[in-house]
């Protein structure tokens, strides 16, 4: 028996619980906070956090990578990474607590916006600047400049199998093990390919790849494999289309051959042995003159 970790969620995830989120939170005023659990928050401290925060109105949402983005009228942001197991829910202030929340913030409209986390990754940020927190991140995947170009610039001379580097938030934002696995089948890549190694070819059919899925995630409101629920409760649809990931021993849904596990950096990788051969190049294409 193969036990998993709970992938974290990714752009389709977030995008989808943001969201919904933000007709509930958007132009509410905050009136205090209670930190349930103090260090959810990792800046600045608890005592200033509350401070800055007292009389704050959110004015704007937005998301890049993983982050959620909330933009005060004081021009601060209020930045949320949900981690592994972070959700929210804004509730009336009567409704009973849960064992998980970790913090609460209090709306002049006697509502109450809440973050639940059961492994207490979650973090808050209160900055000036969001480029503070994410300012490293790499372009959005489904945005204009994540490009055929952009990326196989990125992967010049890179030796690190192309999995992990999908996994990197400074080469693309928002990409996590879920639509890495899905996207690199879709593809016929191998995840153990070095990225340096991928020709001209492969590269245009991985960024096509990564579009697609993600689009499709999105329409399906995400992937609920267990802790991932939008604010109202609701799951996703799009894990009842996952082509390889979690489907380990399970026949590839294009040739029938056993979808195979293996463990890439640290992560559960899935993927057909037959569709995504793991082929040496003697001659890896030069990506310079692009």
């Amino acid at each position: 028996m193969i036990f998993y970790n709970q992938p974290m969620p990714e752009l389709p995830e977030v995008q989808t619980i943001l969201d919904a989120l933000t007709p509930l939170v958007l132009r509410q005023t905050i009136i205090d906070v209670t930190p349930l659990w103090p260090p959810v928050v990792d800046r600045p401290d608890n005592v200033l956090f509350r401070q800055w925060i007292r009389g704050r109105q959110i004015i704007e949402t937005s998301r890049r990578g993983k982050y959620m983005l909330f933009h005060l009228d004081d021009d601060s942001w209020l930045v949320l990474h949900l981690r592994m197991t972070g959700k929210v829910r804004v509730v009336a202030r009567e409704e009973p607590g849960r064992p998980h929340d970790r913090f609460i913030f209090h709306f002049d409209n006697g509502r109450e916006w809440r973050f639940e986390d059961q492994r207490k990754f979650g973090r808050l940020y209160l900055v000036e600047d969001a480029s503070e927190v994410i300012g490293k991140l790499g372009p959005e995947p489904l945005s204009d400049a994540f490009t055929f170009a952009y990326l196989a610039q990125k992967l010049t001379r890179r030796t690190a199998p192309i999995k992990s580097l999908l996994l990197n938030q400074e080469i693309v934002a928002g990409i996590g093990n879920i639509y890495a696995d899905e996207a690199l089948f879709r593809a016929r890549i191998h995840p153990l390919r070095a990225g340096g190694s991928l020709t001209h070819e492969e590269l245009d059919r991985l960024v096509a790849a990564l579009k697609s899925v993600l689009n499709q995630a999105l329409l399906e409101m995400g992937t609920t494999l267990r802790d991932y629920r939008r604010p109202d409760g609701s799951v996703g649809g799009f894990q009842n289309r996952l082509q390889v990931f979690r489907r380990t021993g399970e026949p590839c849904p294009s040739c029938g051959a056993p979808i195979q596990r293996i463990v890439v950096g640290g992560r559960s990788t899935h993927f057909c042995p037959r569709e995504q051969q793991m082929m040496a190049h003697s001659n890896p294409p030069s990506f310079e003159r692009i």
